[in-house]
């Protein structure tokens, strides 16, 4: 028995694996991958671990985290990454405000709106894509940032204290009075990629049968 249990520890089968994010999984690409995994490997141990990205990456170096999945690609010399999927970028509004009729939003629409944000991550990407999609400062809605989580950022906008953006997987989770709508620019639906962060020298069999999963479900595309 304790033979087999090393080879099944060995092959990643059992042990343990921390997962760390900082996005909503509620629905999406995350919550699906990690389903998966669970049912490829029912006697793991898998853990979650919401943090901020600075939280995340200390806890990558210091082991705390095996991996990483984010927005972005987040910038450190210690780790490796690995592009997985993109997932589009909403508008979420009270179903009675006057752009709710509508199938596309446009982000010129938005120019006299109030966009709530939280201060939790990912809030420096939304703003950071509201300022590339917005270059003159005219033209940009008027920001709003509340220290509060996401959650409650749906719910200060069901209540009709302004707009928010969201991301596709921000969507399993529903909110009386709350409509979702795309946003485009004349380029199509924007987007942002996502990512896994590891430690090289991580050698947690259970990760590198996460990456392989990674791998498998999100191949990268050949390069041009």
């Amino acid at each position: 028995m304790l033979v087999d249990t090393g080879r099944s520890g060995g092959r990643g089968d059992t042990g343990h694996l921390v997962i760390g994010f900082f996005t909503s999984m509620s629905a999406g690409n995350l919550r699906a991958t990690i389903g998966e995994l669970k049912k490829l490997l029912p006697r793991l141990e898998l853990l979650t671990m919401e943090r901020s990205r600075f939280r995340l990456m200390t806890a990558l170096r210091n082991g705390t985290a095996d991996v990483v999945v984010s927005p972005g690609r987040l910038s450190s010399k210690d780790t490796r990454s690995l592009l997985l999927w993109s997932e589009r970028i909403l508008i979420s509004l009270p179903q009675d405000h006057r752009l709710a009729a509508r199938e596309v939003i446009y982000w010129t629409d938005l120019r006299n709106e109030k966009i709530l944000l939280s201060e939790y991550d990912p809030g420096r990407e939304f703003e950071d894509l509201l300022i590339s999609k917005l270059v003159i400062p005219d033209e940009r809605p008027t920001v709003e940032r509340h220290d509060v989580s996401r959650g409650i950022i749906k719910s200060l906008t069901s209540m009709g204290m302004g707009l928010s953006l969201v991301m596709e997987s921000d969507i399993g989770a529903s909110f009386a009075g709350l409509v979702y709508r795309e946003l485009q620019d004349g380029a199509g639906p924007s987007r942002v990629d996502f990512y896994a962060h590891w430690r090289d020298d991580n050698e947690n069999p259970a990760l590198k049968r996460f990456l392989d999963l990674l791998v498998e479900r999100y191949p990268s595309p050949p390069p041009l």
